[in-house]
């Protein structure tokens, strides 16, 4: 349902109806006038004008009198009644002014009655190009003594620089390289066509159809609302040009359009309909109405309508970006590579192509092309979030975090309610060891959507864990050993946070399975370095020496050198030194428990058949 006029239409149709009153088109006008009155019938102002557009004298009477009504006081309005003979003529209302003069008044004037006429020095020619001359004269003694001397003792001389080597520059737009944004005062982001040296034009309309006279005017308002994104405007002003003309196929399609945008599925369709009843060869509707049915079920198959809008026009490339779009969803990467070809050719320059040619390659696992061509949309178009999106997903797998943190950061400051992405943010927060941060981009996405982001609690945990908070991350290990009980992250995190809590046996039963999960010797040396803390911790010092032991026994790159210091001084603690003997005494080594009788359970015997990735992919 179209919505009602806003002020702005209001005015916008007041000033269309007034110039259709200038052009002497009164029927225009009076249905232009008629419309905004629906909408505002209170304006004194539009009933007068309405008054002029109407033809017999019992309307033209009506409008004033309502007017009067509406503004007691309103001059114009009692003018007009008197001079129809509805209104008593009032002294009070003075008769329209007289602009024009009356020749023959002067002539009645006697001689000493007319005013005297002054001569002026500037009448003569000489004495004006004098003036001109001193003036100019004037001008430049002002510009040269007043505004260049006193600038030049001002002025710095410009320093030469040194000549060196030209900086290099990479070709690839990065986002760690874009321009940087002037520090706002105001609340909210900065609109993202801030970020450009100049202002995109909107997407142009798909046909321009020459208007007819009568609709001209209303269609130059409606492209304007188009530009501006004002769908209700759109909609209100191409619908008054259906009556004018009823055979334009364009004037549905584009309402449809508007409604699309709108998110109005069902009204798109419904216009799309009946573009296709006035040309059924009209190619963009085919093209809405595909886009209109998969808006309002996903699952829709609508390859025969985009096969539609191509054979009609072979040359549209929107409906090859779509159908590729369409292929994507349903697995086919060939044949959207084949059509992203054709939209390449046809819509050149075009980001949302690079796009899908990046959402195409990653689905094909081929990483580094996916990247470049995301780069390249993004270098066409930095106001498209969706390429902020891909680009952020494409750094984590490449584990290039800090663009990933770029790009996300600049996401989430616009598409506040995406739980997925504040998850993201979070993981990378915690991967760039920005704990707290970390925590707060988690908690929003929980907050969000707690049950479509339970694969990233596992770092709302860790991040608990390294700010020593043992208590608040069980909850979080809880949910991400239900998701993957398989993950040895979780394991060995769930592990620690009971270690925070004092909860050792429970740390313990939890370290033993990351033992058994663990597949480098860095994700061994980690189980037996907290093993070894938390059995010190159980009391049970025997299976705590082993383990230290086991960890030293592991290659110094497995570990960090803080961990294998501790080891050695944990020893040294728990196993003293060896007396020296008296002579001819047997040497006795001290022991603790069973510890050196049997060797050591914990030597990692095992060679890791696989390097996972420090990242476990959710």
């Amino acid at each position: 349902m179209i919505g009602e006029p806003n002020e702005q239409n209001n005015e916008l149709i007041f000033q269309d109806a007034l110039h259709a009153l200038r052009r002497g088109d009164k029927a225009r006008a009076k249905e232009l006038l008629t419309l905004i009155l629906k909408s505002d019938q209170n304006n004194p102002i539009y009933w007068i004008w309405l008054s002029a557009a109407v033809d017999s004298k019992k309307e033209r009477i009506y409008c004033l009198q309502t007017a009067l009504q509406l503004d007691p006081e309103n001059v114009t309005a009692k003018r007009g009644l008197i001079l129809m003979g509805a209104l008593a003529p009032d002294d009070s209302i003075q008769p329209f002014p007289m602009h024009h003069a009356r020749g023959w008044e002067e002539k009645l004037l006697l001689a000493n009655e007319k005013p005297k006429v002054r001569t002026s020095i500037l009448k003569n020619p000489i004495l004006r190009l004098a003036g001109i001359t001193l003036i100019g004269l004037g001008l430049c003694t002002y510009v040269f003594f007043g505004l260049i001397l006193p600038r030049q003792n001002n002025i710095e001389r410009t320093q030469t620089p040194t000549p060196g080597p030209s900086p290099t520059f990479t070709a690839t737009p990065t986002l760690v390289g874009a321009t940087a944004i002037p520090t706002r005062m105001s609340g909210g982001p900065t609109p993202l066509w801030a970020y450009l040296p100049q202002t995109y034009t909107p997407t142009p309309l798909y046909v321009i159809t020459p208007r007819s006279p009568a609709s001209i005017d209303q269609y130059r308002i409606a492209v304007d609302a188009y530009e501006k994104g004002d769908w209700d405007a759109f909609i209100l002003n191409m619908e008054l040009i259906r009556p004018l003309e009823p055979d334009s196929a364009d004037i549905p399609y584009y309402i449809g359009e508007a409604y699309r945008f709108k998110g109005e599925a069902n009204a798109a369709i419904r216009y799309y309909d009946d573009a296709l009843d006035i040309d059924d060869k009209f190619a963009p509707a085919y093209l809405g109405l595909a886009r209109a049915n998969i808006m309002r079920s996903p699952n829709y198959n609508a390859e025969s309508l985009f096969n539609d809008a191509l054979e009609f026009d072979p040359f549209y490339g929107e409906a090859y970006l779509e159908r590729a779009r369409f292929y994507l969803r349903r697995g086919d990467i060939k044949d959207a590579l084949e059509d992203l070809e054709k939209a390449q050719e046809y819509l050149p320059g075009s980001s949302e192509v690079y796009l899908t040619l990046a959402d195409a390659y990653l689905a094909d696992e081929d990483i580094d092309r996916a990247l470049t061509y995301a780069e390249e949309a993004y270098a066409l178009d930095i106001t498209n979030l969706s390429t902020y999106k891909l680009l952020s997903d494409l750094y984590i797998q490449t584990k290039d975090y800090p663009r990933a943190l770029d790009a996300l950061q600049l996401y989430t400051n616009y598409a506040l309610e995406d739980a997925t992405a504040f998850a993201k943010l979070g993981m990378i927060l915690y991967r760039m060891g920005d704990y707290e941060q970390a925590l707060r981009a988690l908690d929003r996405a929980v907050d969000l959507n707690p049950n479509g982001v339970r694969d990233y609690y596992i770092y709302r945990g860790l991040s608990n864990v390294e700010l020593g908070n043992g208590a608040e991350a069980i909850d979080d290990f809880i949910i991400a050993v239900e998701e993957d009980d398989r993950n040895y992250e979780a394991r060995i995190g769930y592990a620690r946070a009971n270690y925070l809590d004092k909860k050792f046996g429970t740390a313990f039963l939890q370290i033993e399975v990351a033992i058994d999960l663990a597949e480098t010797d860095e994700e061994n040396a980690l189980a037996y370095y907290w093993l070894a803390k938390i059995q010190e911790q159980r009391g049970d010092i025997a299976e705590a020496i082993e383990a230290w032991e086991a960890l030293l026994d592991m290659d110094e790159d497995a570990m960090t050198p803080e961990m294998r210091t501790e080891a050695e001084t944990q020893l040294d603690i728990l196993v003293p030194p060896t007396r020296t003997p008296k002579s001819g005494a047997p040497t006795s080594t001290p022991t603790v428990g069973n510890s050196t009788s049997t060797p050591s359970s914990l030597t990692p015997t095992r060679t890791p058949t696989r390097t996972p990735s420090p990242t476990p992919t959710p």
